[in-house]
């Protein structure tokens, strides 16, 4: 399965607005935005689990990173609310669950296979820090290697921002909206940009709050490319 498997293009998914795909496991959904295989994949998701639902036990022999959007996620670690931030490496493996329901975004085998760094935030308990070079914009940092950077930022009403990086660029709306290139970003509205595009975006009458990844394009392009030429052999 191939969705929007090149890396070297803009994409643009308005993923509010898409249907529910069941998985494989029963009570478990998900809106895929990119993928590059069936259901061993590189992947980045909107996942769904249903009131009282499971995944079964899993190893993620090529990393997990997911952002709680709403309800709880549970596993053996414990409870994840709403604007948990999370990081598997490759090797680790748990048990997903949720008693109350939750939706998460996930992003699946797009870590450096060495990593080995768990990562668990509670963002609700950290403050965003001013960012001086985009006045109107803050930062909450999530995480950050020689790879990737990933944080929060959150964009004042009515402020304008470039967004865009040299080693390619990834955002995920998570509150309020965003407007430009032609296009309305609402609520999981999600966009990738290749290394060097850039664009503008500008909140609307309210705040807007983005997940945001960047520097980690740099390889995915040749990497992708590789992946996707395995899949269609």
């Amino acid at each position: 399965m191939l969705i929007n498997a090149d890396f070297s293009r803009r994409a643009v998914v308005h993923a509010g607005r898409l249907d529910w795909t069941p998985s494989p496991m029963a009570g478990v959904e998900r809106r895929m935005l990119d993928r590059i295989g069936d259901e061993v994949a590189r992947a980045t998701s909107i996942v769904r689990y249903a009131r009282g639902s499971s995944f079964s036990a899993h190893t993620h022999s090529g990393g997990e990173e997911f952002l709680v959007l709403q309800g709880i996620f549970q596993d053996e670690q414990g409870d994840c609310p709403a604007g948990s931030y999370v990081r598997n490496p490759p090797r680790s493996r748990h048990t997903p669950r949720s008693e109350t329901g939750c939706v998460i975004f996930v992003k699946l085998h797009q870590f450096d296979p060495d990593d080995r760094t768990h990562v668990r935030l509670d963002t609700n308990r950290m403050e965003g820090i001013a960012d001086a070079s985009r006045p109107g914009a803050s930062m909450t940092p999530l995480f950050k290697d020689a790879r990737e950077t990933v944080r929060i930022e959150t964009i004042a009403p009515r402020t304008s921002v470039e967004a865009g990086d040299r080693g390619g660029y990834e955002m995920l709306v998570i509150e309020g909206e965003l407007h430009g290139i032609g296009e309305t970003f609402g609520l999981q509205s999600w966009m990738r940009l290749p290394p060097g595009d850039r664009v503008c975006l500008a909140a609307g009458a309210q705040h807007a709050r983005i997940w945001v990844k960047t520097g980690h394009l740099r390889d995915a392009i040749s990497s992708a490319a590789k992946e996707q030429a395995g899949s269609d052999l």
